[in-house]
């Protein structure tokens, strides 16, 4: 079969973009937080048993956590994105001409010129009118546009993929190197999650290891002292 020679054969970030984020995310989340947790726990004398159940029932709770929030906040994206079709659908079918000129003055603003934008604007209009307006005025495409199962079971699995990495630690590691040992691997996986991210979407690697790792280390250094006044309060 014969390619044509307009076919687009390039990958960009923008490609990956919904489950990349909501990967990343839930990811990031898992680490820190349990890792925080099981920091902040074990700062207060707590017994390994105890970090256990704690840095367990903060995996689970996390992860349906993830889920629900971004199951429920990528809904409500989704049902803006379908209220403004719906609107533009409306529009199309009641005035075409106005929206024709819309369009087009869409196209003049973004640099073609008056004639060239009229052309464009007949023959996009002529394929898919809806599809059109909805890319060059909303702003929603393939892409772009909101999925919120996607976005919901990517960051529950990538959540409790993250968390169990802490988890796990706290129960190899010794009792007495609990709090160094989920630190510094906690601290290690940040860095490769940044890395990997970073080389799936195509961003400066060393700028998106150090921005995770630092605030990971700033949220577990936190929970620390925290745990630490309550354990020499108990």
């Amino acid at each position: 079969m014969r390619r044509s020679k307009f076919a687009h054969t390039e990958r960009h970030g923008m490609d990956r973009i919904g489950w990349l984020r909501a990967g990343v995310l839930g990811a990031n989340d898992g680490i820190v937080s349990t890792a925080s947790l099981i920091v902040g726990v074990a700062a207060a004398n707590t017994g390994p048993a105890e970090i256990l159940v704690v840095g367990t029932a903060g995996l689970v709770a996390g992860a349906m956590s993830m889920a629900a929030g971004e199951y429920v906040s990528v809904s409500s994206q989704s049902d803006a994105e379908q209220a403004d079709l719906a609107r533009e659908r409306k529009e199309l079918a009641e005035d075409p001409a106005a929206e024709h000129a819309e369009l087009a003055g869409i196209y003049v603003q973004r640099g073609l010129t008056p004639e060239l934008a009229e052309a464009v604007t007949t023959q996009l209009m002529a394929k898919n009118a809806l599809q059109a307006h909805a890319r060059d005025e909303l702003a929603i495409s393939e892409l772009t546009t909101a999925k919120p199962i996607q976005a919901a079971l990517t960051s529950a699995a990538t959540f409790a993929a993250g968390a169990a990495l802490p988890v796990l630690t706290a129960v190899l590691a010794p009792q007495t190197w609990t709090i160094p040992a989920t630190a510094i691997a906690s601290l290690i996986f940040l860095a490769g999650l940044g890395g990997v991210s970073a080389r799936i979407g195509g961003a400066d690697i060393v700028k998106a290891t150090v921005r995770v790792t630092f605030w990971g280390a700033v949220a577990m250094g936190v929970t620390a002292a925290i745990g630490t006044v309550f354990g020499v309060a108990a």
